[in-house]
């Protein structure tokens, strides 16, 4: 169902050094940067993108909007928050760690990119 999921930003320079880092912590590799100067990150079957809004408006973080991102274990997770945190990210919410809920137990960590939307680094505990 999912194919792909593009933020704004104000900033693309900045984005790419906190995407790149984020995505390098969990095996990917650097933003492609496409002739209109959009990021693209293609891992795992899916594709991640960062734009300039396309209608001259400043890019704002979507409320309520949360963007997912698997990740192979709580190691993965945990290089993929702290490299966020280096290059630009905040920390937000609970630190690291597992998570009850009605889907199981849930390995998540969660951050603020540079422009403020919202992503969370998931990992599905074994039962």
């Amino acid at each position: 169902m999912y194919s792909h999921m593009m933020v704004g930003s104000n900033d693309l320079e900045r984005s790419k050094k906190f995407y790149d880092a984020t995505f390098a912590a969990i095996g990917g590799g650097p933003a492609m940067i496409d002739p209109a100067g959009r990021l693209f990150y293609l891992h795992n079957g899916s594709a991640f993108a960062i734009t300039k809004p396309i209608d001259g408006q400043p890019a704002t973080a979507g409320n309520g909007c949360t963007i997912g991102i698997n990740v192979d274990g709580p190691e993965q997770a945990h290089a993929w928050h702290a490299a966020g945190v280096a290059n630009g990210g905040t920390a937000i919410e609970d630190d690291p760690g597992v998570r009850q809920g009605p889907m199981g137990a849930l390995y998540l960590a969660y951050l603020r990119d540079p422009d403020g939307n919202k992503l969370c680094a998931l990992h599905r505990m074994p039962a």
